[in-house]
């Protein structure tokens, strides 16, 4: 740092000087960059001197020198006696002559502030929002964005719209699965900027105003939309919930890796460029619940295949493949080193990183079985790949008289025959010649070399591309629902486009054309929403507003789209006359745009043309632009793959997938009944009946026909422990409505039909004019949605992670309005609602009697003392900033908990006013009987006293074996005869062994059996309670730091969120941070009430003291009690027993209190937990799942997530239930029925996490009523269940002893007695005893969703839902 008056400068004496390059930082310095010759001798002071003197600045000021360098992203200030030329020599040698910033290595010259000074540098560093910059230029946005990406945040909010830098590398800190969690509920711009936010309040927007929602990703390639489009869909998901209903979910997270590695490849620009567009539709119930999804994919770059730039690759699939492909996969597809073939060669193809093409063909194997694809299935896809390969090997060669083309080599033909399972003959006149019909006639022509060479790429990108369309297909039949074609549902929707970015390579081509093109609509789309429909509204509603300009590409558009003299319109009137060229086109499109100023001409003999687009200038190359245009599958090829023995292979080139899929049954259905006549012969000849020896006897050809017809090798075959195959069916199974269904769904990205028909009597339409027309569809259903908006940007062209090139992020905030979109965003009015909309929802702040008028609402502004600026009133709607609106919801939500906590003070105050009253009255009437009954009172207190004294005995009569053994000797007296007398103690003996046998018995198959344990259960070293779930998205282990990958399984602590692999288990040394917390938390005076569950059970004690002393006192004494739960007792009593079993539980005699007082310290009990037993991270969940429209459904999702609560948690909901069922089951005298204690006890256990909004709470009540009605319900049913297996086993025991006597044989006494007994201990340890609740959760199969259990919360459930359906 140094001020200019007084600086030393040091002479350049004998030293050399040194050219470094300086950064101005200032307002008023329009310069990029400052060139200074420096000594090594020139101190900091001297450099900036020097530096000031040559920008011509204030002199007056004071000045810093910054080093930045690329390797921490941080600013170094020199000091004024440091040396700059000796930093400058430690930087890389590539840099020391000359410092751009895209090396990473420069200095910066900024002032220092002064006293009461702020300058824009030091203020935006801390905006997460760009609206609120105090100044607004490009400069401002750009180095806000530049500051908040070295501190690795890479979004950044424009108010609604969401701005995200790509850093080229993963930031697993971004990622991990309880960010999903952290921004639910949250209200945009509350947390710090996030996608997670976005997917958020889309999907809450989408349930609270029940209107369709989209979310549209933009940028040029390489910005980053692939990945934001995978986080949005992850997220999404994850907000359902809806694992537990249908396989939705996982289909929907597989499908993006299989889509990807096909769809996929690296480019100049992007290592994981799309050269598709997709639109992911995600459809859900109204209640929030995801019902099904739809992909749509538009434009695949099918040129890819054969040729591309030097330096990019074909798509990842090949390479994964190659590989990643295990020795019996190599020999099986005929598979060749990446360098062998044609479709691969590239200027340097070095395959780096083998490992993680290896890793990355495992994670799309599991991919493809997540969306359906078996093994079969995946042979014959890889089979088609390997074809494809070998299609570029195949070459031509000119025979001497130059009239016949030859093909070859013979090996590659026959593998390539083999592959496609067609004649090699039959393939080689396919590639070699045509069929032209004339006047009827067919006549066949032999190809030119070229022609040939074009016929067989053509046939390779064909084959490709109908290979994707069915892989597609296939994707959106498992996610369909099958509902959706048999009951109409309303439906709401989410919608994410994900759409190829704009590009400029060094070759642009028809599918830069087209892509560009696309850009430009979606770009006009932003503008209309943003800027004119916003502006227009405001204008229409009155209210004061400056129009900001902004720049329309509506021009654009019409050049290209608008008849006749559309680029488009013209490429088609040139793709469909016989003797028209690329010349010829180019010179048409330069005769009707040679004016207009956006089309910009080249030279005469360069075959190019250069369009003006919002983004930028793009040069195209007119080269193949009509062969593009008319790319069409060839109608021999078609028939050449439609006589492929594989019935895979003629799916694939099917004009309609539906009638190729009824042939198929027909075809099966002959085949299996010719079968099945032979066998019937054959056994009439042999005069035995003839069955198949094995799984390839007589059942082979059947079952290949109806395999490979009609279920397309869904049937994976079995073996059992015998050796046999056993054939299994699966759910989904395809049929001709779903097929037809899904393909109508579809018919956008699908190939025209007319293209796969083999005699085509009418032109198939052209491939720009199939372009647009699936995208006005697509724009048509963007735009019936309320948008959210994901600009995506390129932080640097050259693919470095961490580095921020401000040259190129500065033009892509140029050439997308970026400053006019913050402009507007900044000034305009972020919320808005009609006058009845604001009345409605704002009523509790607005004074009483006020009418939906603007009047009344302004008078509640002036009231709160709201800045006239920050809202207006239109003709019919008030418009508010953001943070306006945000204060009238804290002010309401503030309102609203001070009238609740008024009416329960007099809610209160009346009920203890009502209890004084009572007990007065009582009180009186005592006095006035009792000279008459002196001691009736007093003689029924004893009389209960005594009653209870009596049932403690009889209670635990059974449990003691002296009695069992001496009622079992009584009961044998008086069965036996009196001459048999002496043998009545020989019978209790052998009784007695047996009965010691039993239990020995009992005790070692309890000691044999493993312990079973659940995820919840595993490993839960230092309190952590940790659970596996399948990782979608990358994450990072916090404990190796190691990458955990996507397919794989990772475990995560449900308190702290750790994350780990299985192996980092034991490294694990820190407590849980979180349950330390709670434990901590807990204080002397508050021993048992207020504390975590976790904290008052243990192992030896599962359910806390206090709790299991009031429920076991309750069900001994007061379970035939008239409103035993729904009555409060006295507020003194409880406060007396509060006390006494807050500090010393034990001496608590509960019979000294009234009944009411017991049940209202249950429910006190549970209300005062930190945390409710259906714990806050499972609250949304269990409200999803009670939403749920069909009751096995409900019943099997909200036992899913009982299974995934703490073990504590688990322990006290188990025995909680069981008590209300035993109090339910005695409605006849309590009159609680289940859905009553439902009411009572649902806010008891189940409470909304966000405690700053009450209206979501009691919007929640149905639901979370009904959530615990279903537990209670379904338990009941469970135990009236085994209650009635119980009489079933007394009523045979009666019949047994009344038709079996002693003295017919000892042996038929000893087995009645025994049969007696056990069924008497059956009976005991059924109606007595709480069975143990067992959660058995498979580690290694993430598809066991259910666990099997008998008696317990989690038991029985698929058995229950048969019962149910029954």
């Amino acid at each position: 740092m140094s001020s200019l008056q007084g600086a030393q400068t040091s002479g350049p004496g004998d030293h050399p000087s040194h050219v470094i390059q300086i950064y101005p930082r200032l307002k008023q310095v329009t310069a990029q960059c400052l060139t200074l010759q420096v000594t090594a001798a020139q101190t900091t002071a001297a450099v900036i001197q020097h530096a000031v003197a040559t920008l011509g600045i204030d002199t007056q000021r004071s000045y810093s020198l910054l080093e930045l360098k690329e390797s921490d992203g941080e600013e170094t200030v020199l000091e004024d006696g440091e040396h700059p030329v000796n930093r400058y020599f430690l930087w890389p040698p590539e840099t020391h002559r000359w410092h751009p910033k895209s090396k990473g290595y420069y200095f910066i010259l900024q002032p220092l502030l002064q006293e009461g000074e702020a300058w824009l540098e030091e203020l935006v560093e801390d905006y997460d929002d760009l609206c609120r910059l105090p100044e607004l230029s490009e400069d401002a946005l750009l180095q806000t964005l530049r500051k908040r990406f070295y501190k690795k945040k890479i979004y950044t909010y424009a108010s609604s719209i969401l701005v995200a830098v790509n850093p080229f590398k993963f930031l697993p800190c971004y990622y991990n699965p309880k960010y999903v969690m952290m921004y639910e509920n949250q209200p945009l711009g509350k947390l710090s900027p996030h996608i997670f936010a976005v997917a958020n309040v889309a999907y809450h927007a989408m349930l609270n105003r029940r209107l369709d929602q989209c979310i549209v990703i933009s940028g040029e390639s390489g910005s980053g939309k692939t990945e934001s489009s995978s986080y949005l869909v992850h997220c999404l998901t994850a907000l359902s919930q809806k694992r537990y209903a249908s396989g939705v979910v996982r289909t929907l997270l597989g499908a993006g890796p299989v889509l990807e590695a096909f769809g996929n490849a690296t480019t100049a620009q992007n290592n994981n460029s799309s050269r598709f567009g997709k639109f992911v539709q995600l459809n859900y119930l109204e209640s929030g619940v995801i019902r099904g999804a739809i992909i749509e994919k538009y434009l695949l770059e099918k040129s890819r295949l054969v040729c591309r730039d030097t330096s990019e690759r074909n798509y990842h699939v090949f390479y994964y493949l190659l590989i990643g492909a295990s020795k019996e996969e190599r020999k099986e597809f005929s598979l060749l080193q990446p360098q062998e073939y044609n479709y691969l060669q590239q200027e340097d193809l070095s395959i780096e990183g083998e490992e993680k093409l290896r890793h990355e063909y495992k994670r799309l194997h599991q991919a493809m079985e997540m969306v359906g694809f078996l093994a079969s299935t995946k042979k014959l896809i890889f089979s088609i790949l390997s074809a494809i390969l070998y299609l570029g090997n195949v070459t031509y060669t000119v025979s001497e008289e130059g009239e016949v083309i030859k093909v070859g080599p013979d090996d590659v033909l026959s593998t390539l025959s083999d592959l496609l399972k067609v004649k090699q003959e039959l393939l080689v006149n396919a590639l070699t010649q045509r069929r032209a019909v004339v006047s009827n006639d067919t006549l066949v022509l032999p190809y030119m070399l070229k022609e040939a060479t074009t016929a067989r790429d053509s046939m390779a990108k064909s084959l490709y591309s109908a290979l994707f369309d069915w892989i597609v297909l296939h994707i959106n039949h498992t996610l369909l629902n099958r509902r959706d074609m048999e009951e109409s549902v309303s439906c709401l929707s989410i919608g994410i486009l994900d759409i190829f970015g704009f590009e400029n390579f060094q070759t642009n081509s028809f599918e830069q054309f087209c892509i560009n093109y696309t850009n430009e609509k979606l770009h006009h789309y932003f503008s209309q929403y943003v800027f004119n429909r916003q502006q227009e509204e405001y204008l229409s509603e009155g209210i004061s507003w400056s129009t900001i300009a902004y720049g329309d590409n509506e021009g654009v558009i019409n050049m290209f789209s608008k008849k006749p003299t559309g680029f488009f319109h013209l490429l088609d009137e040139e793709s469909n006359l016989p003797q028209a060229t690329d010349g010829t086109l180019l010179d048409k499109l330069k005769q009707h745009h040679k004016d207009n100023p956006l089309f910009v001409g080249t030279a005469v003999m360069e075959p190019a043309f250069v369009i003006q687009h919002f983004a930028g200038r793009v040069k195209y190359q007119i080269k193949d632009f009509r062969v593009k245009n008319t790319d069409h599958m060839r109608p021999d090829v078609v028939l050449l793959l439609r006589g492929s023995e594989r019935a895979f292979l003629r799916q694939l080139v099917c004009s309609s997938p539906a009638a190729l899929f009824r042939w198929g049954v027909l075809r099966a259905t002959i085949r299996i009944t010719a079968a099945f006549r032979a066998l019937a012969r054959r056994g009439a000849q042999t005069g035995r009946p003839t069955r198949p020896s094995g799984p390839q006897g007589a059942w082979e050809i059947p079952l290949g026909a109806l395999g490979q017809c009609v279920f397309l090798f869904y049937f994976p075959c079995r073996r059992n422990r015998s050796g046999r195959q056993k054939q299994i069916i699966p759910k989904k199974l395809m049929d001709s409505h779903s097929l037809k269904h899904i393909v109508a769904l579809t018919v956008n990205g699908r190939t025209s039909q007319l293209v796969l028909h083999p005699h085509q009597r009418k032109k198939p339409p052209s491939i720009s004019a199939q372009f647009q027309a699936s995208l006005c569809n697509l724009l048509d259903s963007v735009g019936k949605a309320e948008p959210f908006f994901i600009r995506c940007i390129r932080s640097n062209a050259e693919k470095r992670e961490m580095y921020f090139d401000e040259a190129l992020v500065l033009h892509q905030i140029k050439y997308s309005g970026m400053l006019e979109m913050v402009r507007i965003q900044k000034a305009g009015f972020g919320a808005k609602y009609t006058f009845e909309e604001f009345v409605k929802k704002f009523w509790v702040l607005m004074p009483k009697g006020a009418a939906a008028t603007s009047e009344d609402i302004t008078k509640l502004f002036q009231n709160m003392g709201v800045d006239q600026s920050t809202y207006q009133m239109g003709k019919t709607k008030v418009f508010l900033k953001e943070s306006q609106r945000q204060r009238l919801q804290e002010t309401l939500n503030k309102e609203v908990m001070r009238s609740v906590v008024i009416l329960q003070r007099w809610f209160r105050c009346c009920l203890i006013r009502m209890h004084f009253l009572n007990k007065k009255d009582a009180a009186l009437l005592i006095q006035v009987y009792r000279p008459r009954e002196p001691h009736s009172v007093s003689g029924r207190v004893a009389s209960e006293e005594h009653s209870h004294c009596l049932l403690l005995p009889l209670y635990w009569l059974t449990s003691i074996p002296k009695d069992l053994l001496k009622g079992y000797h009584n009961k044998v007296n008086r069965l036996a005869s009196p001459h048999r007398l002496s043998e009545v103690t020989l019978v209790v003996n052998l009784f007695q062994s047996m009965l010691d046998g039993f239990i020995r018995g009992l005790v070692k198959q309890e000691e044999a059996e493993p312990v079973k344990v659940g995820d919840r259960q595993m490993e839960n070293p230092l309190d952590h309670m940790f659970s596996t779930y399948q990782v979608n998205i990358m994450q990072s282990c916090d404990l190796c730091g190691s990458y955990i990958w996507g397919m794989e399984k990772a475990y995560m602590c449900s308190a702290c969120k750790l994350i780990c692999h299985k192996k980092c288990l034991a490294k694990i040394i820190t407590d849980c941070l979180t349950r330390c917390a709670r434990k901590d938390s807990s204080t002397s005076g508050s021993l048992h009430f207020g504390v975590d569950v976790s904290v008052l059970s243990s192992p030896a004690q599962p359910v806390p003291q206090v709790l299991e002393m009031l429920l076991v006192y309750v069900e001994m004494n007061g379970l035939d009690t008239e409103g035993i739960y729904r009555k409060s007792g006295s507020a003194c009593r409880a406060r007396e027993l509060h006390q006494i079993l807050e500090t010393n539980p034990e001496t608590a005699s509960l019979e000294n209190y009234p009944i009411h007082t017991i049940t209202g310290l249950v429910k006190r009990w549970l209300r005062e937990l930190p945390e409710p037993l259906m714990t806050f991270n499972l609250y949304n969940d269990f409200l999803h799942a009670a939403e749920l429209p069909e009751k096995s459904e409900r019943i099997r999702a909200i036992y899913q997530k009982v299974d995934e609560l703490p073990e504590s948690n688990y322990s006290t909901l188990e025995r909680l239930i069981f008590h209300l069922v035993k109090v339910a089951k005695e409605e006849v005298h309590n009159r609680m029925t289940a859905s009553s204690l439902a009411i009572v006890f649902a806010p008891c256990i189940m409470r909304s996490p966000d405690a700053d909004d009450p209206f979501l709470g009691m919007k929640d009540v149905n639901k979370t009523t009904q959530c615990v009605e279903v537990l209670i319900m379904e338990q009941f049913r469970r135990y009236t269940e085994k209650m009635q297996n119980i009489k079933e086993l007394e009523y045979a025991e009666t019949l047994a002893i009344h038709q079996l006597q002693l003295k017919s044989s000892e042996y038929i006494c000893v087995c009645v007695c025994v049969c007696a007994c056990v069924c008497g201990a059956s009976r005991e340890d059924l109606a007595c005893t709480l069975p143990d609740l067992e959660q058995e959760t498979s580690d290694d199969n993430l598809d066991n969703q259910w666990s099997v259990s008998s008696d317990s919360l989690g038991s029985d459930r698929l058995g229950s839902l048969d019962s149910e359906g029954q």
